[in-house]
């Protein structure tokens, strides 16, 4: 059965699922993705204890950086358990140190995501940047990742319902690359890769709610970046050739950006080694201004 849902739909069910409820003091409830199969992205649950943070933080200031330890893999079909700790509020800065949980078997709970956030008092200071964006082709020159993956599939001939549906399930945020991403290539390239990105509509004025463009943003960071040390090895999940999962995740905010607007992610992996993948990325508006920073490690290993 076809989903035909429209962008406004895709962007508000976005929205509803990374929108934490209280559930609690300090306390917050993880919506599950309608339809979700097999494990959590990653990304849903940086994005929701990010959420769990910043609905904690002391008025007026502002989530500039986030760091994260995935524990262990959340399944789909399950809700998330969000607990806030408030470790500090000082004058400029402060911290929110999240605990994630969810029912992944018998018994308790178990954690399977600890993040810690730091916020900010917004304030004029020294400025620099000597990260130029790279000069790749604009996205409205480029095809959209939907139907590069109606294509992958096509040359792939047989393959499950389970990843076909994956695949090719609407999805709330465009992707348009300007490089063949892991899953698209069988032959070892540099591991680097630029992608664009934005919400496939409109999301709340970033005036109003500057707290969600934050987490669709950090929601966005887990797409591509540990496929970027897969690339020197011309090896892809999609084909059954690798395993792998998030370790760890850190993002720093630069400045304010709409997540509904065109950002370029560059990313690129200076090292691999021992089952690990080290990941770096850059995010860019359309200014070419630098607004976030994100790195990543991760499990990589030849598939047997």
């Amino acid at each position: 059965m076809t989903d035909t849902k429209t962008p406004e739909q895709l962007v508000a069910g976005l929205v509803r699922l990374l929108t934490v409820a209280p559930a609690g003091e300090d306390r917050f409830t993880g919506r599950q993705q309608p339809g979700g199969i097999g494990r959590v992205f990653g990304g849903q649950v940086i994005a929701q204890a990010l959420q769990a943070a910043q609905a904690t933080a002391p008025e007026g200031m502002e989530a500039h950086s986030l760091h994260a330890y995935f524990l262990r893999g959340g399944r789909e079909g399950v809700d998330i358990d969000y607990s806030v700790a408030a470790d500090f509020d000082g004058r400029s800065f402060a911290n929110r140190r999240v605990v994630a949980r969810q029912q992944v078997g018998e018994g308790e709970a178990s954690a399977i995501l600890n993040l810690t956030a730091s916020f900010q008092k917004p304030e004029e200071g020294l400025e620099h940047a000597d990260s130029p964006m790279p000069d790749v082709a604009p996205p409205e020159d480029l095809v959209p990742d939907t139907e590069l993956r109606r294509r992958f599939l096509e040359q792939m001939g047989e393959v499950s319902e389970v990843q076909r549906t994956l695949m090719l399930r609407p999805r709330p945020i465009e992707m348009r690359t300007s490089d063949k991403l892991h899953w698209m290539n069988a032959e070892p390239k540099p591991p680097a890769a630029h992608s664009w990105f934005k919400a496939v509509a409109p999301l709340p004025p970033i005036e109003n709610d500057p707290a969600i463009h934050r987490a669709v943003i950090a929601y966005a960071s887990d797409f591509t970046l540990l496929g970027t040390s897969a690339l020197p090895h011309g090896l892809s999940w999609a084909r059954g050739e690798l395993k792998g999962a998030s370790l760890d995740h850190a993002i720093w905010f630069h400045r304010p950006a709409r997540a509904d607007e065109w950002l370029l992610y560059a990313t690129d992996s200076p090292w691999s080694g021992g089952g690990r993948g080290f990941n770096r990325g850059r995010i860019f508006n359309r200014e070419g201004q630098l607004v976030a920073s994100v790195a990543q490690e991760g499990v990589i290993r030849r598939a047997k």
